[in-house]
């Protein structure tokens, strides 16, 4: 299993937008997460900052296959097309990247 931290902006006037959608997830869209091998999935907002931390495991074998699966998935990109016009992607982001993957630096069970 892997820890998984990831950090994104939004827009101020997209936080409660974001908020109904997030409160009423699509069924299909959940289902292809864990079919994706991803667990205990939350997503954090920080205000006044406006910035939304992202935490989850993954307890598959393949996160690059997992996620291309994912990706490829027509509800799941459906839902992307609501989301990520709300979504501000960092600056300091890495190629490749929507949401800035974070370096796990502290763990304790």
């Amino acid at each position: 299993m892997t820890r998984h931290g990831q950090l994104i902006g939004i827009g101020e006037d997209a936080i409660g937008q974001y908020k109904r959608l997030h409160a009423d997830a699509w069924p299909g869209v959940l289902a292809k997460i864990s079919a994706c091998n991803i667990r205990n999935y939350s997503i954090f907002l920080k205000e006044p900052e406006n910035l939304l931390f992202a935490y989850f495991e993954y307890v598959g074998t393949d996160f690059d296959a997992d996620m291309a699966k994912m990706a490829a998935d027509p509800e799941t990109q459906r839902w992307w097309s609501f989301c990520e016009p709300l979504q501000r992607p960092l600056e300091s982001r890495n190629e490749g990247e929507w949401w800035a993957e974070m370096e796990e630096v502290f763990h304790h069970d």
